[in-house]
């Protein structure tokens, strides 16, 4: 028997035309977002970066409770933030530049 979460996931793609990795870069960016609008950080603040790792590591608790393997995880986890990490990244490189 699947667990709310996982009917829920399953859901989410039946009615989104997207593969599960993209769906987790998607997660991603939208945290990213969402952090700079409502919390008013800067494109360059690391802080605006944790909402996603939040979620991320959240649902990747609920899928590890569910049974699916650490690889899987570890593979979402990185789906999910490196896109906002390296955005992050290159604004604050460019930002200090001399």
């Amino acid at each position: 028997m699947k667990s709310w979460y996982q009917t829920f996931k399953l859901w989410c793609l039946d009615i989104l035309p997207l593969t599960k990795d993209a769906i987790h870069v998607y997660i991603g960016f939208f945290c990213l977002l969402v952090a700079l609008i409502v919390f008013r950080r800067r494109l360059g603040s690391y802080q605006a970066l944790i909402p996603g790792l939040v979620l991320s590591i959240s649902m990747e608790i609920l899928d590890l409770r569910d049974g699916y393997p650490w690889s899987a995880s570890v593979h979402d986890l990185v789906n999910t933030n490196l896109m906002p990490f390296v955005l992050v990244t290159l604004t604050r490189l460019r930002t200090f530049k001399v």
